[in-house]
């Protein structure tokens, strides 16, 4: 069958290396792509939101299935929009329709759907720019540290975590009063901080069915020892080390069986990935929000370690029988470095040419903001390629992944010699 999978960053060269492994695949599309699927892949230059072009695209092509990475589109509606279609409602979309997406689309959603099934999660309250002074009065009843949360959706970059009250009043009011983060902070969840050791959990549904992928730890701070400004995500370790079949046992009992059950109750149609992030607290499991889609950099080492053809998983979310579908795993560890532009979350220069790739032996290099000028792979992004190596421990796949990076260089490039520090 031909293939279209949505998006250009790691997440979507991990997607793309995968289902180009299938014998299903025929011809895949990505769309736009990056420099990395370009050598698996026919790239198609148009944006994801742009419905439009894709149905063309979709139509021209005879592609039989969609696969969405990135949020936007999803909580745009992609999925609404091809079920609408005469010509397009009988081609599947892995991701699920605008209601599903809220979960990722607004935080307050995503906090009284926990609230309403049961689901562990920190302590919160929702404001708007009309009840400002009630927010400093939640601030003050609450213990440092403070977390607030654009309720929409920022590009990773809305949520703010600080130790000083004051300090938290006035960025409440940046948000709500001076549109901090535009639209997204129009309302804004400030909850409770809960502290532990964070990981995520990924699950493939289709609605009733479910199957637990690899869990992943990625780490967010652009600084060594988790410091700095939050970013996308400088790399990923799979599995968890401390998430043991104890612990396990925890999340799929008090937390993905009442999400999958609580999309049913709630009548909210699903078909696609939840990324759960989540918080070990002692030894509990709490939700720090949900994802509609896969994480990134996650993706680069949760979907290596899949063995199990993903196209036939695909199909069995698209048809309903997921509940018949088995997961294969690779045993071995999974980790990645992200290996980001000079400057990265904040201004950085693009175009700057990358050389070295050839040379990486015995790990994956996944093309995250990279585009082909003259035949020449440059930098496009601010987190440029991850760096996935497997091993039979995560030390020594992180070990790994750092001996290749020396053979990668472009002008300012940057990354963090800790991952995986904390384990």
């Amino acid at each position: 069958m031909n293939i279209l999978i949505l998006g250009s960053g790691g997440r979507e060269h991990a997607l793309s290396w995968k289902i180009a492994q299938s014998p299903k695949t025929d011809k895949l599309f990505v769309a736009p792509g990056n420099a990395g699927t370009s050598a698996i892949a026919t790239n198609v230059d148009i944006k994801v939101t742009d419905f439009k072009a894709v149905e063309e695209l979709v139509l021209s092509e005879n592609i039989s299935m969609v696969v969405v990475g990135p949020e936007d589109p999803l909580v745009s509606g992609i999925h609404d929009y091809f079920l609408a279609s005469p010509n397009l409602k009988h081609i599947p979309v892995i991701g699920p329709q605008k209601e599903g997406a809220r979960l990722e689309g607004s935080k307050e959603f995503a906090k009284e759907f926990m609230s309403r099934h049961h689901i562990p999660t920190a302590a919160y309250k929702s404001f708007t720019k009309e009840n400002l002074e009630e927010g400093y009065e939640f601030l003050e009843s609450l213990k440092p540290p403070y977390v607030l949360k654009a309720d929409g959706l920022a590009a990773g970059k809305g949520v703010l975590i600080l130790n000083d009250l004051q300090e938290a009043k006035e960025e409440l009011s940046r948000m709500l009063v001076d549109s901090k983060f535009g639209a997204a902070s129009a309302k804004v969840v400030i909850e409770e901080f809960l502290s532990g050791i964070e990981l995520s959990c990924f699950v493939l549904t289709d609605g009733e069915g479910y199957l637990l992928l690899p869990t992943a730890k990625d780490y967010k701070r652009i600084g060594e020892g988790d410091t700095g400004l939050n970013t996308g995500g400088m790399g990923a370790v799979s599995p968890v080390p401390f998430a043991d079949e104890a612990f396990m046992s925890k999340i799929e009992e008090r937390i993905v069986k009442p999400t999958v059950l609580g999309l049913q109750k709630d009548n909210i149609p699903y078909k696609g990935f939840i990324f759960i992030g989540l918080i070990k607290v002692n030894d509990d499991p709490y939700v720090i929000e949900y994802n509609v889609r896969m994480g990134d950099p996650e993706t680069e080492v949760v979907i290596p370690r899949v063995e199990t053809d993903l196209v036939e998983l695909l199909q069995a979310v698209a048809e309903g029988k997921l509940d018949k579908a088995d997961i294969k795993v690779d045993s071995r560890a999974a980790t990645t470095i992200m290996l980001v532009s000079g400057g990265y979350p904040e201004a950085y220069e693009k175009g700057k040419a990358i050389s070295g790739i050839e040379k990486v032996k015995d790990s994956i290099v996944f093309h995250a903001g990279t585009k082909l000028q003259d035949e020449q792979v440059v930098t496009s992004g601010g987190r440029v390629i991850a760096v996935t190596s497997y091993g039979e421990t995560y030390k020594e796949a992180i070990k790994k992944s750092y001996q290749n990076i020396e053979n990668l260089s472009f002008d300012k490039m940057y990354y963090r010699k800790d991952i995986g520090f904390d384990l």
